[in-house]
């Protein structure tokens, strides 16, 4: 793989954390204009290889070399933003407005990347959301060679990830993404590194070319294992026909049955969900009747009516701030609606997995001094599933919880660890209605194949809310959506509809923005001669007018705006209150947008 035209070279690499090795003799490059998306399950060692290629870390043993001045651009998974900057000089640097807005290239990537974000707001207060986006374009904005992305599309919402796919398929720089959005992986990567036990297997292709080269070479496998442990039967059975004849024969049969009994390889570690019974679900499950809910000055729903029912696989998509976690708690009942009702069916039982980490069944925080097993084992100690019942060591083996894992303290678990267990959690309670808020966090590939199959065989009612486009295609048999009209619309053709719904409003918005300007320059205009004077006159006069409104607007809504930023900065530890406000904060900002619009029409006039 290494090559002379390559950027970046690996030879013969090895990193190790403790008596543990991620990468061991591995060698590997990166060509120009490559695109390579890194897979791998959680702690196998994806984004040390990341930190080696782009020098962050030193390997143990071998050698990295990149081109004499390579621009390497590194997203880390964490944001290196100060919070004493504001956004301007996070993202923009010592760029002038005029600089950045010229350039159309630029222009889309903050346009894109910070709508919705004042540029003069402090890097202080912003959401986990708000801080990628930054992250990411900041990144965007410079000329690389090699682009080294770490999760670019975490906190991204659909339509965000759909643009920064075409974007990156535009860019001529070289690609390295570790991402587990698998939809992102086939829209954006033509190879595939796979990341286990040490070593690195290159695949041609995104996802989708990486899962059938995969099979095949697991077939190719199994057929070699079968024809192996065909042999060790063979000369076991040989060995055993006793003491004097295996004395008599020659020694290089033992030697070779002894190689083949030494490269049984191990069990896998065993990630594999059973399907639960579930309680009986009757003709109800959960209806929303002319619902309305307002949040702060916000309508999120608008008498909406929407029925779920025994068997329903629903998805649910929306820009971030449109109201989908609050939808979720109205289902949920932890969400009183402003107005309607919600009324639940007498047999439903209901779990709702937040994005809250720390929560158990029933919203109930965990102790994060307690141990897994004791934890699992203080819910149900045995469990019924449909091949019988399974201990809670079991079960907990077969969501990846094995050897200390099993008596680690919650605190001490990863991300992708606590969301796994947190799910197991509520499924031990055998639900017959879920509903997941962004399900697939920090989970990797293998874990939400293995959801994925879980899901399959699970016959309740399931509302997902998540970004993970790939899994929502997956796992949900309808799609539907808050588009900012306060009801909940059907989608017939899933996110590909939504994604073209939201841009012709987009385009909507530009139109009458534009015909708003032309309106304005044509009043300005006006006939000659001498009613030109007085209807200048007249046309001036309104746009003082107009000024002094505008001024007073913009002065509360600068109020307005600095409440809700000093908000944000007070409840920096609660990231449901943040997504609150900044959702609060991103109506704010466009309110103003269009404010600040309307003045510089009106002082043109006046030039």
């Amino acid at each position: 793989m290494v090559g002379p035209t390559n950027l970046v070279n690996l030879e013969k690499v090895s990193k190790s954390y403790g008596v543990r090795p991620l990468l061991t003799d591995v060698s590997l490059g990166i060509g120009e204009g490559e695109r390579i998306g890194i897979v791998g399950r959680n702690g196998d060692g994806k984004t040390t290889l990341l930190e080696v290629l782009t020098g962050a870390l030193e390997p143990d043993s071998g050698r990295v070399s990149q081109g004499r001045g390579l621009r390497m651009g590194y997203l880390h998974q964490q944001d290196q933003l100060q919070d004493s900057h504001t956004v301007r000089e996070a993202v923009l640097g010592g760029r002038a407005d005029h600089a950045w807005a010229s350039d159309p290239r630029t222009r889309e990537v903050v346009e894109e990347l910070l709508a919705g974000i004042a540029l003069d707001r402090a890097v202080l207060g912003l959401s986990g959301g708000e801080r990628r986006r930054c992250s990411l374009a900041a990144l965007l904005l410079d000329d690389h060679d090699v682009l080294v992305l770490d999760e670019p599309t975490n906190h991204l919402d659909v339509e965000a990830v759909a643009w920064l796919a075409a974007h990156l398929a535009e860019r001529p720089s070289a690609l390295v993404v570790v991402t587990h959005d698998r939809w992102f992986l086939d829209a954006v990567c033509e190879q595939t590194w796979e990341v286990h036990d040490g070593v690195v297997d290159a695949y041609e292709g995104g996802y989708a070319a990486f899962v059938l080269a995969k099979a095949e070479r697991q077939r190719q496998a199994a057929a070699s294992e079968v024809r192996r442990q065909n042999l060790v039967r063979k000369e076991l059975a040989w060995l055993r026909r006793g003491a004097p004849a295996r004395t008599a024969k020659p020694k290089f049969r033992i030697d070779a049955a002894t190689a083949l009994i030494d490269d049984v390889p191990p069990p896998r570690d065993r990630l594999a969900l059973e399907r639960f019974a579930t309680q009986r679900l009757g003709k109800d499950v959960v209806d929303l009747l002319d619902a309305d809910l307002v949040r702060g000055d916000r309508t999120l729903l608008s008498r909406a009516t929407w029925r779920l029912g025994p068997g329903d696989r629903v998805g649910l998509v929306g820009v971030n701030g449109a109201g989908k976690s609050s939808v979720l708690s109205l289902l949920a009942g932890e969400l009183a609606p402003t107005a309607g009702r919600v009324k639940h069916g007498r047999t439903i039982a209901l779990q709702h997995l937040t994005q809250e980490v720390s929560a158990g069944p029933e919203g109930v925080a965990l102790d994060p001094q307690a141990r897994v097993l004791a934890t699992v084992e203080s819910v149900r100690r045995v469990t019924r599933t449909l091949d019988g019942e399974v201990s809670a060591t079991s079960m907990l083996e077969r969501f990846g919880f094995t050897g200390d894992r099993l008596t680690a303290r919650l605190s001490d678990l990863s991300g992708g660890e606590r969301r796994r267990f947190q799910l197991l959690m509520l499924l031990l309670t055998e639900p017959n209605v879920l509903l997941l808020d962004e399900p697939t966090n920090d989970l990797d590939i293998e874990t939400l194949n293995v959801v994925e199959d879980f899901l399959d065989g699970w016959p309740g009612t399931l509302v997902v809310v998540s970004h993970d486009r790939y899994f929502l295609e997956r796992v949900c048999d309808t799609t539907w959506a808050l588009l900012g009209d306060g009801q909940i619309s059907l989608l017939p053709r899933g996110v590909d509809e939504y994604l073209e719904r939201r841009a012709a409003r987009l385009a909507a918005d530009r139109a009458a923005a534009e015909a708003g300007v032309a309106a304005v320059a044509a009043g300005a205009a006006g006939a000659g001669g001498a009613d030109r004077a007085s209807r200048g006159s007249a046309v001036e006069r309104e746009a003082r007018k107009t000024l002094a409104r505008l001024d007073k607007q913009l002065a509360r809504v600068g109020e307005r705006e600095a409440e809700i930023n000093a908000a944000m900065a007070a409840a920096s530890d609660d990231y449901v209150r943040l997504a609150e406000l900044a959702a609060d904060h991103a109506v704010v900002a466009a309110e103003r947008e269009v404010l600040e619009t309307e003045w510089l029409e009106a002082a043109e006039v006046l030039e």
